[in-house]
């Protein structure tokens, strides 16, 4: 446990860092207005690749699509804040004679912040609420005794489901650069009983529960509370033109169980413009979360494809 808490201290120093040197390079902007300040975009990458009987080099046909939703609405009113932003990704890949079509993404995420400026700093009394989950149902996949792909259901919509909320500090520079601190956070993290049902032995009862539960959720439940504290960080930056890169960052944790393993979501996504509706698409995730899996989990996607924005 000490090596992993090691290793996840070591990873956050290197994620607040692009936050630290964002913060340090921003320039003053003009004042923002009241008002509502609304964007988003729509992107659909797509790959395919095919080969006949008589290719001789190697390789297997294969399509994969992603499609993705941003869209932020932001409100301002004196010294009234309150960001918005909903964010949602799924992607799905396919391969000659693989039975079954595969998810390479599958991402639902609602975030919500209202603060109230403290004086004319950058600095506010906040209050958050974030909630994700995923849309369809995820698989592992095997072979039976005849060598037939086979898969099995392990998680759908709302199992699991993450909701946090708490009161904290909010640092804003702007729409592109900001912090929120949250020492206080509730967390609760919400499953389908099917997948925790065991039954009443006692002794499955304590085996399932060793192993960690399902997401943290222990045999027969269908939900965990935690309390803690959360760090959550977004910062964008256009480092030449039409590039943009977005860095969003979420720590997260819980004192009432190993509060040195801290839960970590980081995403870089690198955006670089072709035209107005065509894009190269960069993006790489990093999670850390003890309850689903004792190790970083990373995924890294790259495509060329159509973008609008509104």
């Amino acid at each position: 446990m000490k090596i992993q808490s090691m290793k996840t201290q070591v990873f956050f120093l290197l994620l607040i860092c692009p936050f630290i040197t964002f913060a340090q390079d921003a320039e003053e902007k003009e004042a923002p207005k009241d008002g509502w300040t609304k964007a988003g975009n729509i992107s659909l990458l797509f790959s395919q690749a095919a080969f006949n009987e008589e290719w001789t080099g190697g390789g297997t046909s294969n399509y994969a699509a992603n499609l993705g939703l941003t869209y932020d609405f932001n409100y301002r009113q004196g010294k009234l804040v309150w960001d918005n932003r909903i964010v949602a990704d799924y992607g799905i890949t396919k391969l000659k004679d693989q039975e079954f079509t595969r998810k390479t993404n599958d991402r639902l995420e609602l975030n919500s912040l209202i603060g109230k400026q403290i004086k004319e700093s950058n600095w506010f009394y906040s209050y958050f609420l974030n909630f994700k989950t995923q849309m369809a149902p995820g698989y592992e996949y095997g072979e039976d005794d005849d060598g037939n792909e086979t898969r099995t259901e392990v998680t759908k919509l709302l199992s699991p489901g993450y909701l946090q909320t708490g009161p904290g500090l909010l640092w804003k520079k702007s729409d592109n650069l900001k912090v929120n601190i949250s020492p206080a956070t509730a967390k609760l993290i919400i499953v389908d009983g099917d997948f925790t049902n065991v039954g009443s032995d006692q002794a499955v009862i304590d085996a399932f529960n060793d192993a960690g539960g399902y997401f943290g959720v222990e045999a027969n439940e269908s939900s965990r509370f935690e309390l803690g504290a959360s760090l959550s960080g977004y910062a964008k930056l256009d480092i030449m033109k039409n590039v943009t890169v977005e860095n969003v960052l979420n720590l997260y944790s819980n004192y009432l169980e190993d509060p040195q393993n801290v839960d970590i979501d980081y995403t870089l996504n690198l955006i670089m413009a072709v035209n107005k509706y065509i894009t190269a698409n960069a993006t790489l995730q990093a999670i850390y979360d003890d309850n689903a899996v004792r190790g970083f989990q990373i995924r890294e996607a790259l495509g060329i494809g159509l973008t609008y924005g509104f």
